[in-house]
């Protein structure tokens, strides 16, 4: 039969229930043409005509086909979009028309890419106020050069324009008087200029971003005590001054003779609408230009997080009338300070341009990706369960949908979780789209590392401040022209020593990261390498070297203002250190060795969008990965093992620390395991979920055979694809997503960490009784033999030495440890030794000889950076863990400056700390100390282990 004939005959047959539910590829559909004559491709009999139209074979209908298909999936989703506007508008009717058409209008934007042409704005504005047919509706116009004569055109047709972009107020004069210009022609043309309405968007924040990055760099470079004080009381009140300046001109012009003319006809006069209102900079009070921007006649645009922050602290006065003579001094003193405001608000429109420009690509490009696949489905995410598993995860799905549980979540509700503080803890779900619209800090920081021309970069962090570089780094490794970055989050001795050395101390940018600033070891890793950097360099130019990374008001910027760091940058107070990835406390770091950081922040934005409140939650792939982990928590499979292809494997340790810290607690959680490697489905309980974060640039096939054999085994397989590293910048959100979505259904606080303090608070006892005698209390162990001795607390000790009989030799005591675990439970190795690859592979030895033999699941952590990251879980989580925890003399010591104490003692007081809180909350621990020589040591344990197992 013709090819073409068979489409026309079989173009309603059973293939179209697979298209229309997405089950067919482009790959697929080619073999359906090759094997089955193009049956079945279309279910749409205008498309097909239009495909086979002149066609003479059936691979150009084939091409013709796909091509209409894409056009018509692209019009269908306008025609969405326009059928939002006018849903939105439909809700808003009411109050139109109780305002009498001054309120209640929604807005709809013209390609940004028409910016700079006059003719085709108007066309394009023209075009879709014809589609959205609603008279409160109102067409975005940028205010350039070209966009000002096309306001004047399209009010003078009756069409309500929202004029965006302003930042100058001699621009706003000229959209102000385009405006009446306007409506004087609709009159003329016996129009009713009370049946339009207009206002013009002037942007705020972006102002003093702007400014401030001009005058902090000037603050770095003036001596005189007069300029400085100058420069330092025009920070964060230029926006503001601007801003009342500008009110004053329109409250002139719309009193004016020839405006009045106008309102005896019923004219509404063009209000100014603040727009770009959140507070960039966490210095400033967060609702700082809401407060300051109150008069009337105004309208003010804020994200929902400054909204809730107004509701809850804001005070509502008529401040644009407040020292209008002080506005103008501040703009005075800007000018002479040699600051030229045209040169910035010009350069501003230009970005402001260009970011409209790209979010407009990005959203063509969601389109895109939308329309190559028929339906909406998660191409990246598949899962396959066991159908009582599949089943519950569907019902908790159907819930969330019935409950609005995700919109909730983004209105940061806190009655999701436990109704107590979490709502003030979700700044991140924000964070990217504020990343990308005031991340000009970012690039200037890129751009000046790359110009001073260090060859290394350390970071001196813990747990949430260094796990995201220490990722960024050790996946995308040196960029050309960058510096080479490290992070130190050991107080090991060797370990300072190592990185010490790796560095050239005289051309090394330091940043120390700390969000409280009181954090114990970034503290002393500071006086320890502010002292050698001072050493080496001097110690009045040691400051231009270092850069902190801090929350306002903290210890830390105190400290680093009084040394005069190079920079200071700060996080977000309603971010959480695991959440803070994609805050400055990740991406400064990430800006500094030379990775693309709009690239990676595009990626976050395309996953924000992907998981938003409005996506149906079943296709919403934050909210299902979380609830297969909740669900299945639920139903004993907490283990999460994470399973990444080489190039992305140690994304594992940021996740880490996410699941464990954020869901173990109050006795229940998720157990991540990482790094551990894949084996046979006999070596695994029902205890397990896993999840394959596979990269398709560089596929492992042994790695999809093992999760193929596991899956048809039984065991849950969640698989997510990430096309290249910098897809990261998603997957940070996606599982900061599914973590919080996953707390919920565990019933638990995602963003405390109440277990986390008891740990420190033990370890500053023993740290204290250190400076005051110069000794740790000493402590009795329970067996010595050669190199190894054993230490526990006392109700261990009963226990194991009842259970060894009486071998209380090594392997005794090890084999009845090792007895104590049963199914459900998990092993981990808590190490306080030096990270390096030597002991790594000892104790992956360790782990899969436990995991093979028992059946159980097995973690790894170095001390004391565990601590911060999976510690929470093993002492607030569910009581399953059996615990070895390693330490070890230290062959040599460093001190730390302006202590009695030394790297080594407090290594050795965390270690103590960590073992006694953990007895105290009754977990079966044992702690196994090593001579000097580590290696030795890890190499006799691991024969009394394969001892104690056979």
């Amino acid at each position: 039969m013709n090819p073409l004939q068979a489409l026309l005959d079989y173009g309603q047959s059973v293939w179209l229930d697979y298209i229309r539910r997405g089950l067919i590829t482009s790959g697929e559909l080619q073999r359906l043409v090759d094997e089955d004559g193009l049956r079945g491709i279309t279910s749409n009999p205008a498309i097909f005509e239009k495909a086979i139209i002149g066609s003479t074979d059936y691979a150009e209908a084939l091409t013709r086909l796909e091509q209409q298909r894409d056009l018509d999936a692209k019009s269908r989703y306008e025609q969405l979009a326009i059928q939002d506007i006018r849903d939105a508008a439909d809700v808003l009717r009411p109050v139109y028309e109780q305002t009498k058409r001054r309120d209640g209008f929604v807005s709809l934007e013209v390609s940004p890419y028409l910016a700079h042409e006059t003719q085709t704005t108007m066309d394009e504005a023209r075009r879709l106020w014809r589609l959205v047919g609603r008279p409160n509706a109102m067409i975005k116009v940028p205010g350039t050069p070209e966009g000002i004569p096309a306001v004047t055109a399209l009010i003078g047709e009756g069409i309500n324009i929202n004029v965006t972009l302003l930042f100058s107020r001699q621009v706003y004069e000229r959209v102000a008087d385009a405006y009446i210009a306007g409506l004087e022609a609709l009159v003329a043309r016996g129009g009713d200029p009370g049946a339009v309405s207009s206002v013009a968007s002037f942007f705020i924040s972006r102002i003093d971003t702007a400014i401030d990055a001009i005058l902090t760099a000037r603050l770095k470079t003036v001596t005189q005590a007069s300029e400085q004080a100058t420069l330092q009381g025009l920070l964060g009140k230029v926006a503001i001054a601007n801003g009342k300046l500008t009110y004053q001109r329109y409250k002139a012009i719309f009193s004016s003779e020839r405006w009045q003319a106008l309102a005896r006809q019923g004219a509404h006069t063009q209000r100014v609408l603040w727009a770009s209102t959140s507070t960039k900079n966490p210095n400033y009070r967060d609702v700082i230009y809401v407060e300051e921007l109150i008069g009337l006649d105004t309208v003010n645009t804020m994200p929902a997080s400054t909204v809730e922050a107004f509701r809850d602290h804001g005070r509502p006065r008529c401040s644009l009338e407040e020292d209008v003579e002080g506005a103008r001094n501040i703009m005075q003193t800007l000018e002479r300070a040699g600051i030229s405001m045209t040169e910035i608000t010009n350069r501003l429109l230009d970005d402001g341009v260009q970011l409209f420009a790209e979010a407009f690509d990005k959203l063509l490009q969601a389109v895109d990706k939308r329309c190559q696949s028929i339906v909406g489905v998660m191409v990246d995410q598949t899962y396959a369960l066991p159908d009582d598993l599949a089943a519950a995860v569907r019902a908790s799905l159907e819930a969330w949908r019935v409950g609005g549980k995700v919109r909730r979540l983004w209105t940061r509700d806190a009655t999701l979780w436990t109704g107590t503080d979490e709502g003030g803890w979700l700044g991140w779900l924000g964070i990217t789209e504020d990343q990308q619209v005031s991340g000009i800090h970012l690039r200037a920081i890129a751009e000046e590392m790359r110009s001073a021309g260090f060859s290394h970069a350390l970071l001196l962090g813990m747990g949430g401040s260094s796990l995201c570089p220490e990722v960024m780094t050790r996946t995308f490794g040196k960029q050309d022209g960058y510096p080479e970055l490290y992070v130190l989050d050991s107080t090991d001795p060797a370990q300072v020593r190592a990185f010490e050395r790796k560095v050239d101390l005289a051309n090394t940018i330091f940043i120390v990261s700390s969000k409280s600033g009181t954090t114990l070891e970034p503290n002393i890793f500071t006086q320890y390498f502010f002292e050698r950097v001072g050493q080496v360099i001097s110690s009045e130019k040691a400051g231009s070297r270092f850069i902190a990374i801090t929350d306002p008001g903290s210890a830390l910027q105190q400290f680093a203002e009084s040394q005069h760091f190079r920079h200071i940058f700060y996080g977000l107070p309603s971010i959480g250190g695991r959440y803070s990835a994609l805050s400055d406390f990740g991406l400064v770091l990430t800006a500094i060795m030379g990775v693309d950081v709009p690239k990676l922040l595009d990626r976050a934005e395309e996953m924000a969008h992907a998981c938003a409140s409005c996506v149906p939650v079943e296709e919403n792939p934050g909210a299902v990965l979380g609830t297969i982990l909740g669900v299945l928590a639920t139903h004993g499979r907490d283990k999460v093992t994470i399973i990444a292809s080489p190039g992305i494997r140690h994304f594992g340790a940021w996740l880490e620390q996410l699941l464990a810290e954020s869901t173990g607690k109050a006795g229940k959680g998720l157990i991540p395991v990482d790094r551990e490697s894949l084996g046979p489905p006999e070596v695994y309980d029902t205890d397990r979920v896993f999840v394959y974060l596979r990269m398709a640039s560089a596929p492992v096939p042994c790695q999809d055979a093992a999760l193929d054999t596991l899956e048809r085994a039984g065991q849950p397989v969640v698989r997510i694809a990430i096309a290249d590293p910098y897809d990261l910048g998603a997957e940070f959100f996606r599982w900061e997503i599914a973590t919080a979505v996953a707390g919920s259904i565990i019933g638990i606080n995602p963003f405390d960490q109440p277990d986390v303090e008891a740990s420190k608070v033990a370890t500053r006892q023993l740290t204290s009784a250190y400076e005051k005698t110069g000794a740790i209390p000493s402590e009795a162990p329970i067996m010595h033999e050669r190199n190894i001795t054993l230490f526990s607390d006392e109700q261990n000790a009963a226990a194991l030495k009842e259970a060894a009989g009486a071998d209380r030799s090594l392997v005794g005591y090890l084999r009845a440890h090792l007895n104590r675990l049963g199914p459900g439970d998990y092993f981990a190795l808590l190490a306080y030794i030096e990270m390096n690859e030597a002991h790594e592979r000892a104790l992956q030895l360790l782990r899969h000889a436990v995991r093979d033999n028992k059946r159980v699941a097995t973690c790894v952590g170095f001390g004391p950076r565990y601590l911060h990251s999976t510690g929470q879980a093993y002492k607030g989580g569910p009581n399953t863990g059996v615990f070895l925890q390693v330490t070890c003399d230290d062959a040599f010591d460093l001190p730390v400056p302006g202590h009695r104490y030394s790297f080594g003692v407090v290594k050795a007081a965390q270690a103590r700390g960590d073992f006694q809180v953990l007895a105290e909350r009754n977990r079966r621990v044992l702690r196994v100390h090593l001579s000097a020589d580590v290696q030795a040591g890890l190499t006799s344990l691991y024969a009394a282990l394969q001892h104690a197992l056979h």
